[in-house]
Order: C-alpha cells, then sequence, then structure tokens
C-alpha cells in the first residue's frame, strides 16, 4: 500500500497558495460593478509601494508589460542599447525589442545565476541607454557593485519578477534603481493570476508611465468618471497602450499581498531544510546567496547540477524525478541560445559560457506553501537515491 502510494504521488514545481479569502475579496468588485482599474487597484499599488519602501506604485497586466512601460518612460528606443543577462526568461530581453532598442547581452556568475558584474563593463557603449538586472528567482542582482562602474546617464530597471518581499542590505527589491517591474504570476510567492507592478521614487518617471499605462490619457478612467463632468474625454499627448490592471485582480491581490512575509517566511524555512538535508550530495549545488541579500524571496529553489560529478545528465536526473512525480524546471534559459536571438544577432552558445552552463544544468525543485513535510522528505530522498 505504501509503494502504492508513492507510486501515485504528484508533487507540483509550484501552486499558488489561494484560500477562501481570495474568493471572498472578488465580490465587492463584482458587486460594484467597478471591473476595471479602479479603487482596489489604487489600494494596492499604496500598499505594494508602502511593503517595498517606494513612492510610487503602478499595478499593470504583467512583468513583461510593466518592463516595457518602464523602458519606454526611460526613453528607450531604436539606436539605444540596453544590456541583459543572458540567462533570464527571454521577456527580459524581448521588452528591448518592443522599444526598437538592441539587448546586449552579459554573462552571469554560475554561482549566484545572477547578471555577471565583473562583464558589465565591456558591454557599455556611447549607445547604451540602460541595464536590466535581474533578480533571479527571488535572489537580489549586486545592484550597488553594478552602479560603481556604470556611467551616470546609464539607468538601472530592475527585473524583479520573482522579488516581491526580496530585500538587498536591508533596502527592498524594487526600490534600488531608477524604476523596476514585479510579476504575480501564479508561479509567483503572490499571485494576481497575471499582473505586475511597475516601482519608482521618481515622480516624473512614475507620471509618464501612469499616462501610457492607460492609452496616453491626460487623466485616469476612474478619476474621469468621479469628476463633475464625466463626459468629457481626456486629451492624449503622448503614444500610450493598455497595460491597465483590473479591480477584480488587486482585490485577490491585496489579500495575497497582506500574506507575503508569512508565505516568505515558511519558504526560507524550507529552503533552509533543502539546503542542510541536501549539502553531501556533492554534484548538486544551491544557489549562492552572497551576504548582501538579506532576503532571499525564494520564488524557487534552483540548484546547479554539476556536470564533473553528477552521475547523470541534468535532463536525464529531470526524468527520473518525473517518474517519481516531482516536477522539476531548468532554472530558465538562456537567452542567446533561443533561435530568435541566435540568429538574429549572430550569436554563439560559447560567447557566453556562464549562461551556457546555467542553461544546460540549473534545476528548479518543488518549492511552494502547499507542500508537507512529507512532500520534502520524499524530494531529498529521491534526490539521495540517484
Amino acid at each position: 500500500m505504501n509503494s502504492e502510494k508513492i507510486s501515485l504521488r504528484k508533487i507540483p514545481i509550484a501552486i499558488p497558495s489561494l484560500t477562501n479569502e481570495e474568493w471572498e475579496a472578488v465580490r465587492e468588485p463584482l458587486l460594484s460593478g467597478w471591473l476595471t482599474q479602479g479603487p482596489k487597484v489604487a489600494a494596492f499599488e499604496k500598499e505594494f509601494s508602502d511593503l517595498h519602501q517606494v513612492k510610487h506604485g503602478l499595478a499593470v497586466t504583467s512583468c513583461t508589460t510593466g518592463l516595457h512601460l518602464a523602458l519606454t518612460a526611460l526613453g528607450v528606443g531604436p539606436g539605444d542599447e540596453v544590456i541583459v543577462p543572458a540567462f533570464t526568461w527571454v521577456a527580459t530581453a524581448n521588452v528591448v525589442l518592443y522599444c526598437g532598442a538592441t539587448p546586449v547581452f552579459c554573462d552571469v556568475d554560475t554561482a549566484t545565476f545572477n547578471i555577471k558584474v565583473e562583464d558589465i563593463l565591456s558591454k557599455i557603449t556611447p549607445r547604451t541607454k540602460a541595464i536590466i538586472p535581474v533578480h533571479l528567482f527571488g535572489l537580489c542582482a549586486d545592484i550597488d557593485s553594478i552602479k560603481k562602474i556604470i556611467p551616470p546617464h546609464v539607468k538601472i530597471l530592475e527585473d524583479a519578477a520573482c522579488a516581491a518581499g526580496a530585500s538587498y542590505k536591508n533596502r527592498s527589491a524594487g526600490s534600488l534603481g531608477d524604476i523596476a517591474a514585479f510579476s504575480f504570476h501564479p508561479r509567483k510567492s503572490i499571485t494576481t493570476g497575471e499582473g505586475g507592478m511597475v516601482t519608482t521614487n521618481n515622480r516624473d518617471l512614475a507620471r509618464l508611465s501612469e499616462i501610457m499605462r492607460n492609452h496616453g490619457a491626460e487623466i485616469s478612467e476612474e478619476v474621469r468618471h468621479q469628476s463633475p463632468k464625466p463626459y468629457l474625454l481626456p486629451d492624449f499627448k503622448v503614444l500610450g497602450f493598455n497595460y491597465r490592471m483590473t479591480d477584480i485582480q488587486a482585490a485577490i491581490g491585496l489579500i495575497q499581498l497582506s500574506k507575503l512575509r508569512a508565505l516568505i517566511e515558511e519558504r526560507q524555512q524550507w529552503a533552509t531544510y533543502y539546503t542542510e538535508q541536501l549539502k553531501d550530495i556533492l554534484w548538486l549545488r544551491p544557489q549562492y546567496q552572497p551576504a548582501y541579500a538579506t532576503q532571499h524571496a525564494w520564488q524557487a529553489y534552483v540548484c546547479y547540477v554539476d556536470p564533473k560529478l553528477a552521475p547523470l545528465p541534468r535532463n536525464e536526473i529531470m526524468e527520473i524525478l518525473q517518474k517519481k512525480g516531482i516536477a522539476t524546471r531548468p532554472g530558465t534559459h538562456a537567452v542567446h541560445m533561443l533561435t530568435l536571438y541566435k540568429e538574429k544577432y549572430g550569436i554563439k552558445p560559447e560567447d557566453f559560457p556562464g549562461a551556457r552552463a546555467c542553461d544546460q544544468n540549473t534545476m528548479a525543485i518543488p518549492l511552494h506553501n502547499k507542500m508537507t513535510q512529507e512532500d520534502f522528505d520524499y524530494v531529498v530522498d529521491s534526490l539521495k537515491s540517484i
């Protein structure tokens, strides 16, 4: 009977932590009739900004649209270059193309999986307009070291997709650069289904982003509807987009945000458990957490499978775990090895050896707030048995 249970066990790589509270929260906007961006979005923006020690927050449809909005607000356009880590989700590079600019790839550190600071200087040219350090898997990039080597005119856009609740030297992710973007995709610590948040301490960037988020309208729909003359349409002075979050999503987001600290604390405890339990597997190395990362957000627990020590290639190990009912994933992909970018820019896999190694050898194992002690022990035992 016990062996039957084990064979039927299924441990997903991630499950959103949702309860009846979120279900009940959506009733208010549904009953009020205000479904698009409105008072719930405004409340979500304020609470998220306060929690992340930043002056301005703008809820958007996804982290990808948030990154695009941020780059556009920074004035990035044709002829400009933006430095991007070669090991990240493809959206980090795609948004540069959306602006008509050129992504310039930078290698990553195979210990932290984040952008390799030593490689940045060689990528800066007179055309460099911005850099997008990614806080990969919830571990903040070394922002202070980046600031020391980039020229003052090069802006920092934090890709904080995985980093809600993370901190760097006791400063919150999203407050470290000129502007940032977060994700609320279901694989993240908190979710609104799809959705994202742009944060900045720069009032002008916030104002421009707010206008462009809503088609370029000078005033929001909420402000217009609550004005004495709601029948008058606003002026449009800039080209904008429809990147607005709905009040339904924000209602869920408010409940999720209230749980963020507790969710991360629990993830931290289980990440520590994994690290301790797996320390004798010499071929499996967890993501290195430097002292400056005062809070890892643990969006995922990603390891490096050392090809020199591992008994099998990474993909074969993932296949064994899959058969045991344990979901795994590569950490993410090396963007410079994807067909679009490889062919567009004539890049070779070996041009960024750190990113290539991470692409081929990183492995995320299950870590989420719905897992039990039995689940974690099963994952540990299964890895030890390989």
